[in-house]
């Protein structure tokens, strides 16, 4: 695997490092171990598979807090998607940060998610499914989202939403949240 550090800190694009042969290729999509020796958190508690009907459609942008906080491993196996992700941590240099990566079966890349990081998408392809290995089990009261729109981060999603859930319309925007720290724009 070939480990790209984003403009995020602690935050990775993955791609594949192939080994062709006259079949096609083989390559290695996750080893804790190589997670391990570059300090991420290398345990998979369960893998879950999201599929959108419409390109469009906007999940996120959520995250879960400590004790339950969740690493992600994110890989589009159908479709495309853009993907962010907002550096939650306030004692992080790149605090209230985001960036956003197109994963598509072509690209082959991954994305590794930090502990507290907000975690969303938009399907770019109608049918589009998203594998997501996790980190930690689904804890609903230790649940956090943040708005897709909240002007405070303003991203750049690529295409008009087309479907979104009434959860991700109803999360707060970030001036009405507490996260740890006193924000201001």
């Amino acid at each position: 695997m070939i480990f790209t550090e984003t403009e995020l800190k602690d935050a990775f694009i993955i791609d594949l490092e192939e080994k062709p042969d006259h079949r096609g290729f083989f390559a290695r999509t996750f080893c804790a171990q190589e997670f391990a020796a570059r300090g991420l958190k290398p345990t998979v508690a369960q893998c879950n598979l999201s599929f959108n009907y419409k390109k469009g459609t906007v999940r996120g942008m959520h995250y879960q807090i400590l004790p339950a906080a969740e690493t992600k491993l994110i890989r589009c196996t159908k479709g495309a998607i853009y993907d962010v992700i907002i550096d939650m941590r306030p004692e992080s240099p790149t605090f209230l940060s985001h960036i956003g990566v197109e994963l598509t079966p072509e690209n082959r890349r991954a994305l590794y998610v930090p502990e507290m990081f907000a975690h969303g998408y938009q399907a770019l392809t109608d049918e589009t499914e998203v594998v997501y290995q996790v980190g930690e089990f689904y804890t609903p009261g230790y649940e956090r989202g943040l708005r897709y729109d909240d002007p405070f981060f303003n991203i750049d999603w690529p295409l008009d939403v087309t479907e979104i859930s009434e959860k991700d319309l109803n999360w707060p925007l970030l001036r009405m949240m507490t996260v740890g720290a006193t924000i201001s724009k």
